[in-house]
């Protein structure tokens, strides 16, 4: 199973940011054909206490790379892409790797 990660840093705004990810990119990003899974995490720390690197996480599920190509070579997926740009202000970083297992 191939996953494309969204690791989101701490927007300027947070209130801002929370409002415009669940009212609008969201509901954007369930367009997107081909997606197994989307899980969505709000990150809470380090274990020791300390302010976690990024914000939010949002991670992505295909049933293989050809099908995650295609999903965000798609009209609703390149326009969830364009949409980062209008609300993470701190900036993203976006990974993809290959779910070896599940433990």
């Amino acid at each position: 199973m191939q996953k494309l990660t969204v690791l989101y840093k701490h927007p300027a705004d947070p209130k801002a940011f929370e409002k415009y990810y669940k009212e609008k990119h969201l509901p954007l990003a369930a367009t997107m054909k081909g997606v197994s899974k989307i899980e969505i995490t709000k990150l809470q720390g380090t274990p020791d206490g300390q302010k976690a690197d990024y914000y939010r996480m949002a991670e992505l599920y295909f049933t293989s790379p050809e099908q995650m190509q295609e999903t965000m070579a798609s009209p609703e997926g390149r326009a969830t892409v364009n949409d980062l740009s209008n609300f993470a202000t701190g900036g993203v970083n976006v990974i993809v790797g290959f779910i070896e297992n599940d433990i």
